[in-house]
């Protein structure tokens, strides 16, 4: 009698493994006996496979970041810090309060110009000349030649400041001789030849007023400049009343450093 056996090959991938059984299927008990043996063995499999998987996994400890020590560097390091923000802090305040200060001041008169009648009205006549006809004045005898108060001098026009009694001196041409302006952009250089040879004329922006002239005979150490400027063409604002009058911002001109 002749056996009717079909034999077949079962693959299995796992793990990128291939299994390969032979199959008989006349035989019952080979059949269980090899489903049985297919169990444990995918089962093996799946022992190994998570065994492998906690080998590799990353353990606890290692995910943790790495504590930085406090070091005294940094200690210091941190105390400079917060000493620079203090000190930052401290002169905000400061100069919050200067700004809260400044704007208590009284106002400056503002400039409103006038016209030529208003002016004559206005000045003294050797003002209005000296200002809008660039006439100049008798020397030694004119009215700041010799003063050396403490304060400023603004045009006598437009009321804008234009030199300080810090940068005032006795230059002995017998007019007021400074070295150099409060500001410069409020001052006009222009040439002129009136007398025969070109000389830099001064004149006061805002006001277009004529000042003086300006000289390369002035103290070396301060510039080498000589500002010779007209008393009639200056108004003189003492220390004293430069809040009042509304020139408080120059008021630190004249602090010494005990003040500040």
């Amino acid at each position: 009698m002749q056996s009717n056996c079909h034999i077949f090959l079962l693959s299995c991938r796992f793990k990128n493994k291939t299994l390969i059984y032979l199959v008989n299927h006349d035989n019952f008990k080979l059949m269980k006996l090899f489903k049985n043996f297919l169990i444990i063995t995918i089962a093996g499999f799946l022992i190994i496979s998570c065994k492998e998987k906690e080998q590799t996994s990353i353990p606890e400890n290692d995910l943790k970041e790495p504590s930085v020590e406090v070091t005294t560097e940094n200690k210091e390091d941190s105390s400079e810090i917060t000493k620079e923000n203090v000190k930052t802090e401290e002169q905000s305040e400061a100069q919050k309060i200067a700004n809260q200060e400044t704007e208590k001041m009284p106002a400056r008169k503002k400039y409103v110009p006038l016209t030529d009648e208003e002016l004559q009205k206005t000045l003294t006549p050797i003002q209005y000349q000296v200002t809008k006809h660039e006439a100049t004045e008798r020397p030694w005898t004119n009215e700041f030649d010799k003063h050396f108060e403490e304060g400023i001098y603004v045009c006598i026009i437009s009321g804008e400041p234009l030199f300080s009694s810090k940068d005032k001196y006795d230059s002995g041409c017998g007019w007021p001789a400074f070295t150099k302006p409060i500001d410069s952009n409020e001052i006009d250089n222009k040439t002129d030849f009136k007398i025969g040879y070109a000389r830099t004329e001064v004149r006061a922006k805002t006001g277009d007023s004529h000042l003086g002239h300006v000289f390369n005979d002035g103290p070396p150490t301060k510039g080498g400049l000589r500002y010779c400027i007209n008393s009639a063409s200056l108004r003189f604002i003492p220390k004293a009343k430069l809040t009042e009058e509304g020139y408080g911002e120059f008021a630190s001109l004249f602090q010494s450093s005990n003040d500040q």
